[in-house]
């Protein structure tokens, strides 16, 4: 019995020896895991940190700023040039087979001089008087614009055809004054700007309309605007007969006061 006992004591304190040493080396195992892990988890967060650091800089540096300084200028509109009336839509009488008008006054709100120009896509059959003009601070105009309206063979092809027709008004600043001409939206493509884009409407001539009253006045100024311009220009200066004599207003009255003089010496005698 002596000797059993003394044989389960030491088969009992190596289980517990084990018992002992088996958490410690599981403990010192997993604590292991975890410094190796947090090592690495550290390595990679500092490599992280440098990535950053290096990508910060050039981020921030002057080309890009510009390019999106640049991008956000090219998303914002310009700023209109001229002040359309009507803003959107030009008013012609429906009337087959005949040249209809409509009108349209052309105001520059810029503190610059700008050109304009007129465009259409059924050049063939539209046209405006004046096609363009060179317009100063504040100064108006108002342009007539000329349509050919043509018999529909049916319906579809009546309202295809009001759908179709459409006019834009482009706009170009310039330095200062000078003589109007097309060319000046070819060498500076590049500074051109769409002021609007104007859609043909269509009435009734029968059926009275604001639109329509409205567009007659327009029509009636411009008219009158045409008659002023045709007018010649007044001379102040001396009168100029067929043949070139010139009368002036001295030698006219001394030659009436020699005719007076002649006559009162005849009566004397």
């Amino acid at each position: 019995m002596g000797l059993a006992d003394g044989r389960a004591e030491p088969s009992d304190s190596g289980k517990a020896w084990n018992l002992f040493r088996m958490p410690f080396w599981a403990g010192a195992s997993s604590s292991a895991a975890a410094v190796s892990h947090r090592h690495v988890s550290h390595d990679r967060a500092a490599r992280a940190a440098e990535g950053s650091d290096t990508q910060y800089p050039t981020s921030r540096g002057g080309g890009g700023g510009g390019s999106v300084s640049s991008v956000a200028k090219s998303l914002l509109p310009a700023r209109r040039r001229l002040r359309l009336d009507p803003s959107s839509k030009l008013y012609f009488p429906y009337e087959p087979g005949k040249q209809v008008r409509s009108a349209i006054r052309i105001r520059n709100t810029s503190k610059s001089i700008v050109a304009f120009k007129f465009q259409t896509t059924s050049p063939k059959s539209c046209f405006m008087r004046p096609p363009g003009a060179i317009l100063s601070p504040g100064e108006k105009i108002i342009a007539t614009v000329f349509k050919f309206v043509e018999h529909p063979e049916n319906n579809a092809k009546a309202v295809d055809q009001k759908a179709k027709v459409k006019f834009k008004i482009v706009s170009l600043k310039v330095k200062e004054q000078m003589e109007y001409v097309p060319e000046l939206f070819d060498e500076q493509k590049d500074q051109v700007y769409v002021e609007q884009i104007l859609r043909a409407v269509f009435l009734n001539p029968e059926r009275p309309s604001t639109q329509l009253d409205k567009m007659k006045r327009l029509l009636a100024e411009a008219d009158a605007a045409v008659e002023v311009r045709k007018k010649p220009p007044e001379d102040s200066g001396p009168k100029i007969l067929g043949e070139g004599l010139v009368i002036d207003e001295w030698k006219e009255r001394r030659e009436r006061y020699l005719v007076r003089q002649q006559i009162e010496l005849v009566d004397s005698l």
